[in-house]
């Protein structure tokens, strides 16, 4: 049974985490650009950890989250977590997990192919994919098909901003030119991009502000550290566009929404950024 949230104690709602992963125990091997990442961040030890649905959701329940954004993981040459592992999730606890695809953009068709098949046979809920671990801009003529089939399907695109944590190369999470550029292509495609944007957290916030489809959400980023200008667009003209985001395993959930709590937002713009928000972006 779900306990009452620390964090919503105020707002009657639990959290909606935008963007999370599984915790399969496999990072190490699978993915070594993180493993600083998770060092720097004091979660190490969760590289090697594989927590089951079960698990997962009570610590949910510790730290007041509803729902997890639960997405695969596809890199080139291989899947690291595919949307059928994440689908398992799901069927686990369909009210406490929600499944966002990937797909293989080496492939262009079958991508297509397979996110149509996330989309309407597993009931996934968006399409995320990492620039920098592919190397490739979200502008790129790859991932154009995608976009007119996320329209097509009403689910949003989410994908990474900023600098990248791992020990790869930035330059692809910049928000201008590379996702304003999709955005001014697709005004009907929502669009998520995570990680809040630093250090072109300005250039974020103007794509949010600049266009209707644009959002963003606040994972990897422990709340005690947004930057203060993120502070000041979740609480004025931009109230509507942040979602809460903890990028699990790497970050802690309680940690996380204890300290989102503690921002001090007035009730019914903490509600928006936990859960409102996320539930109309995502159309939950």
């Amino acid at each position: 049974m779900i306990q009452p949230s620390k964090i919503s104690s105020d707002t009657g709602t639990l959290a909606i985490d935008a963007w999370a992963q599984p915790a399969m125990g496999r990072s190490r091997v699978d993915m070594p650009e993180v493993v600083r990442l998770f060092e720097k961040s004091g979660t190490a030890h969760l590289l090697d950890r594989c927590m089951s649905p079960g698990e997962t959701v009570a610590e949910m329940d510790r730290a007041g989250v509803g729902t997890l954004m639960l997405a695969a993981w596809c890199r080139p040459g291989r899947w690291i977590c595919t949307n059928d592992e994440v689908a398992e999730y799901v069927r686990a606890y369909p009210d406490r997990f929600v499944g966002v695809a990937t797909v293989d953009l080496s492939n262009p068709v079958a991508a297509v192919r397979e996110l149509h098949r996330a989309v309407t046979e597993l009931g996934f809920k968006a399409l995320r994919i990492v620039p920098w671990l592919w190397k490739l801009a979200p502008n790129d003529r790859l991932c154009y098909p995608l976009y007119v089939k996320c329209v097509e399907l009403g689910i949003p695109f989410c994908t990474q901003v900023g600098h990248t944590g791992p020990l790869m190369p930035s330059e692809f999470g910049r928000p201008v030119p590379y996702l304003d550029e999709v955005a001014l292509a697709f005004p009907d495609l929502r669009i998520v991009g995570g990680h809040i944007g630093h250090p072109w957290t300005d250039e974020m916030i103007g794509l949010a502000w600049k266009h209707d489809n644009v959002f963003i959400d606040t994972s990897a980023y422990l709340p005690r550290y947004y930057p203060p200008q993120l502070l000041q667009f979740m609480k004025t003209y931009g109230q509507d566009k942040v979602l809460f985001g903890t990028n699990f395993p790497q970050l802690a959930l309680d940690r996380c929404t204890t300290q989102a709590r503690e921002i001090g937002l007035p009730a019914t713009i903490e509600a928006k950024f936990l859960y409102g928000n996320a539930k109309h972006v995502f159309g939950l």
